[in-house]
């Protein structure tokens, strides 16, 4: 079975999942979208609301924030593959739960990890940089100390780049957070 085969058959399973409460709510779970050979993932923290209706990733407000910055750091969405810590929408944009995170990691996004093999993974925001740190046992306190810094750690003989950053949506409610988005994804020119 080719990695592409593979991993169209674990966004089915992320379509019909119900190893949590959230898919009663959900109108679509949210795989992630881009290149599968990609060189670079992106990982956010979960769909919102605009993102559950159309089944895809960023594209609300914090998309439209993310997209800027992409165009910023000449990069495209079809040369990345981007997704989130949890498949599906927690109503109200609440915080996802530790075991929602822990049902939607161990299923699919390490698998996710595995299969496309990034060799730069962009975190957004303190959820999906707290678990990206703690698999890989790096030591994380607060975002505000480690956003757009890179780094290095090596899987299985492979060097891998973890990156955080700000998420997106946190700018649209602290306008000079999304400056230092900017700034931090400008970075992304130099790699």
């Amino acid at each position: 079975m080719t990695k592409a085969a593979i991993l169209k058959a674990l966004e089915k399973k992320v379509l019909i999942c119900k190893k949590c409460a959230l898919h009663k709510k959900r109108k679509h779970a949210v795989f992630g979208s881009g290149s599968f050979s990609s060189k670079i993932m992106i990982i956010g923290e979960s769909p919102g609301t605009r993102e559950d209706l159309l089944g895809k990733p960023f594209v609300g407000k914090a998309g439209e924030i993310l997209n800027e910055c992409l165009k910023k750091a000449n990069l495209k969405k079809d040369q990345i593959f981007i997704t989130n810590l949890v498949k599906c929408h927690p109503l109200k944009n609440r915080d996802p739960k530790i075991y929602e995170i822990e049902m939607c990691t161990k299923n699919y996004l390490d698998r996710q990890i595995d299969l496309i093999k990034p060799k730069i993974i962009i975190t957004l925001g303190r959820f999906a940089t707290k678990y990206l740190f703690k698999k890989f046992n790096l030591s994380f306190s607060k975002i505000s100390k480690c956003h757009g810094k890179s780094f290095e750690i090596t899987i299985n003989k492979k060097p891998l780049k973890i990156i955080s950053m700000y998420h997106p949506a946190y700018a649209l409610y602290n306008p000079k957070i999304k400056k230092i988005i900017e700034k931090d994804f400008k970075k992304l020119k130099n790699l």
